[in-house]
């Protein structure tokens, strides 16, 4: 069963910067097709799950929510199994609750697609 841990949310100001990671275990052996496609979801009080960021397994062109295009950077690497997403230019819409998720077969941008998600990892910007 595949597991995912997120870690890195934080407190900071506007204008402000964060990493997050998302390390993923419990897949077997070296198979990367249950992790194929994995993305870097939120979630703000009161709103529905959304995808801001999403990569395949073979590292191909990643794909970015209108929000955060230009700002967010994700990308992972295979040998760590973890998967990241560098956040710059923060703004307080940006607070939220990050999730990373895994998918197999085509990527997908609605939540209920991803089948491994983590715990979450508060991410809260202020003005």
């Amino acid at each position: 069963q595949v597991r995912l841990a997120e870690s890195g949310g934080d407190s900071v100001q506007a204008g402000g910067s964060l990493r997050l990671s998302c390390v993923g275990s419990g897949y077997s052996g070296s198979s990367l097709r249950e992790l194929y496609w994995m993305g870097w979801f939120r979630q703000a009080p009161g709103k529905e799950r959304e995808g801001i960021a999403i990569i395949s397994v073979a590292g191909g062109t990643p794909l970015y929510h209108d929000s955060v295009k230009g700002r967010f950077t994700i990308s992972r690497d295979n040998t760590k199994n973890t998967l990241y997403l560098q956040m710059n230019s923060l703004m307080p819409e940006d607070t939220a609750m990050y999730y990373c998720a895994a998918k197999s077969g085509f990527y997908s941008w609605r939540w209920n697609d991803y089948a491994a998600w983590g715990q979450g990892t508060q991410v809260t910007v202020s003005s």
